[in-house]
C-alpha cells in the first residue's frame, strides 16, 4: 500500500482511511456503495461512522485513488484505481435481473477515439462504456416473452 500513502501529502493517513483503502485492496472485484463499505468496515472497527465513510470515500476520489461510477441503480459505487496510469478505463455489464455487475478488460474502441479526435479536435483522456443485458446465469432463468 505504500504507492497508496505516497499520495497522502497534504493529508492524514488516518487509521479510519487506512481500512477503507485495506478494504477496497481485499474487494478489488467489487463495486462498493458507501452503505456496503460501511457494513465491511464495522465488521473490523465498530467505532466508525458513516459519515466517516462518506468523507473518506470523497477524499480517496479527490486523491484519485479511488473512481465514482453509477450503474443507474440510485447508487454511487466506488472502485479502486490501478496506479498504473497508462491504463484505460474498462467497460462494464450490468445484469438487469440479478444487479452483477462484471468488468470488462478488452478496450475496442481506440480506433473511434482517434476519429473523434481528428473530427473533432478533442483531446480524449479517457471513455465510460456501460452495457446493459443478462448475465449467462439470469438467461437460463428468464421466460422467452421476459
Amino acid at each position: 500500500m505504500s504507492e497508496m500513502e505516497s499520495r497522502f501529502t497534504e493529508h492524514r493517513l488516518t487509521p479510519q482511511r487506512r481500512l477503507v483503502l485495506q478494504i477496497f485492496l481485499e474487494n478489488r472485484d467489487r463495486h462498493l456503495s458507501a452503505e456496503e463499505l460501511y457494513n465491511l468496515s464495522r465488521e473490523k472497527e465498530k467505532e466508525i461512522g458513516i459519515a466517516t465513510i462518506y468523507r473518506t470515500l470523497e477524499l480517496l476520489e479527490e486523491l484519485g485513488l479511488l473512481r465514482k461510477v453509477n450503474f443507474g441503480d440510485g447508487r454511487s459505487r466506488y472502485e479502486l484505481i490501478q496506479m498504473d496510469l497508462s491504463e484505460h478505463h474498462h467497460h462494464h455489464l450490468l445484469c438487469l435481473s440479478c444487479n452483477r455487475i462484471i468488468e470488462v478488460e478488452e478496450d475496442l474502441l481506440h480506433q473511434l477515439e482517434d476519429t473523434i479526435e481528428q473530427k473533432h479536435h478533442f483531446s480524449i483522456v479517457n471513455h465510460n462504456l456501460q452495457f446493459f443485458g443478462y448475465c449467462k446465469s439470469c438467461q437460463k432463468n428468464r421466460q422467452p416473452n421476459d
